[in-house]
């Protein structure tokens, strides 16, 4: 008992204000008589190469839209990357000088490694410059993170655009002006490349592309025009001969066709399986006709058609993954399979069950222009949950494609012909048809289901009167 008292009654005070002292002074806020050290926060900055796209691991370098020593303004465009899919402007998260380009246009550098540095003020400059000249700039791997300052500010901008992907010191953004007081001339890398080839000056270039972008059209078209001393005639009076192929020659895979590479490859170990059907699309065509002239395309009119099958058969619009799971998706998005130069993409159409024939039409045509300039932003390509790949413009009849990874299925589109058919009742007559054969995943779709969901897309396209609502 006495033990006990003794404990009961002990006075804790010294230890509780040793305590609160030490609490005190840990706070940052706290005032305190004793003067404040403030470190002095660092003068040059890495820029570093973005992650412009979930599946990006290395970027290329288009172009430097500014010099080395030029002033630069946060948010202000520096350096255009080709990503695996998309040419996008990198942009400065500070004010300051580029003080040193580490990587030349045409070079190719991996996510997170630094390709440029910044420096805050000229003095830093020379600075900047030995330590480019002293470090990798060319280094396979990521350099290591800068030192982390105690100032709680620039802690959490470290952090912030530190965090993988690394950004550190750029931000990605889409918009391309057709120029920047004069200095600028935006282009495709196909475009640069066909203008060198054929010795066109692409100063003196209108682009046609978005936002003024210079493409690979508008070179031939300056090529097949003749060239006046002041001005450049509008006159197209030949089409521009094709780049010539040196025949026996290795070209290495562009950074898109890498990209393509790669997901054919992961494609394979997906157990896939493919079904076709025949549809009458006599009514479909009646259709395009009369509507055409307001803008509507054949792809919107499939892609309208295709969603409104799938929001009948969710099974076929869903994924599978982890090889343990399957996911219902929640919306219907409709990717379709675009050839451009060097590669394929699939531009997406968000919620096509949802969206009027009128405005997906608008929509597809923005976003082929997009995806032809290498305008297109990540969610526009890559958040697809069934694809339609459509060759009948060529004259195909029929093929098959190959699944997408992460997405259920893919429908292979032939072209519409008129064919000779026996009708119900035993007579002969002439019918335009389409073959369509769709490649899905088995492990989540059996045949059942893509017979009933191509019986439903046929009764939908054979009478299409759902598709104009």
């Amino acid at each position: 008992e006495k033990k006990m008292s003794r404990l009961l009654h002990t006075s804790f005070l010294p230890s509780s204000t040793s305590f609160h002292s030490k609490t005190r002074s840990s706070v940052p806020n706290f005032r305190s008589n004793k003067p404040r050290i403030v470190p002095v926060r660092a003068k040059i900055h890495e820029i570093f190469m973005p992650a412009l796209s979930s599946t990006m691991t290395e970027g290329k370098i288009v172009s430097w839209v500014k010099s080395e020593g030029d002033k630069l303004s946060k948010g202000e465009s520096v350096v255009v990357v080709e990503s695996d899919k998309a040419d996008m402007d990198v942009e400065t998260f500070y004010d300051g000088y580029l003080a040193a380009i580490m990587v030349e246009e045409g070079g190719v550098a991996p996510v997170g490694s630094a390709i440029a540095l910044l420096a805050e003020t000229e003095e830093e400059i020379a600075d900047a410059r030995a330590k480019a000249s002293g470090g990798g700039a060319n280094s396979q791997s990521p350099p290591p993170p800068p030192p982390v300052s105690e100032t709680p500010a620039v802690v959490e901008k470290k952090v912030s655009v530190s965090v993988p992907p690394p950004i550190a010191s750029a931000s990605a953004s889409a918009v391309h002006p057709a120029s920047e007081g004069g200095k600028r001339i935006v282009a495709s890398p196909y475009a640069k490349k066909l203008a060198k080839e054929l010795k066109v000056e692409l100063a003196g270039l209108v682009g046609s592309g978005p936002m003024g972008r210079i493409v690979a059209k508008d070179v031939e078209a300056a090529v097949a025009a003749p060239a006046v001393k002041t001005e450049v005639s509008a006159a197209v009076t030949a089409a521009a001969p094709p780049a010539r192929v040196e025949l026996g020659s290795v070209v290495p895979f562009t950074t898109m066709q890498g990209a393509v590479s790669r997901n054919m490859v992961e494609s394979l170990v997906v157990p896939t399986f493919r079904v076709g059907y025949t549809i009458n699309t006599d009514s479909l065509d009646a259709l395009y006709k009369k509507i055409k002239s307001k803008g509507v395309t054949m792809t919107a009119l499939l892609a309208k058609a295709t969603a409104l099958a799938l929001a009948k058969h969710p099974v076929v619009n869903s994924s599978c993954r982890d090889g343990n799971s399957f996911v219902y998706n929640s919306s219907i998005n409709i990717a379709v399979a675009v050839a451009i130069d060097g590669g394929l993409i699939t531009p997406v159409l968000q919620n096509a069950d949802q969206v009027d024939i009128y405005s997906l039409s608008r929509k597809w045509k923005e976003l082929v222009d997009k995806a032809r300039a290498k305008q297109l932003q990540p969610q526009e390509y890559n958040t697809g949950t069934f694809t339609l790949s459509n060759l009948g413009m060529f004259g195909v009849d029929r093929f098959d494609a190959i699944l997408p990874p992460g997405t259920g299925a893919i429908m292979a589109v032939g072209a519409s012909q008129p064919t000779v058919v026996a009708t119900k009742d035993g007579r002969i007559g002439m019918k335009s048809q389409m073959q369509v054969n769709v490649t899905a995943d088995h492990r989540v779709i059996y045949g059942a289901d893509l017979a009933q969901f191509l019986q439903t897309l046929a009764s939908i396209i054979e009478d299409p009167t759902d598709l104009t609502f």
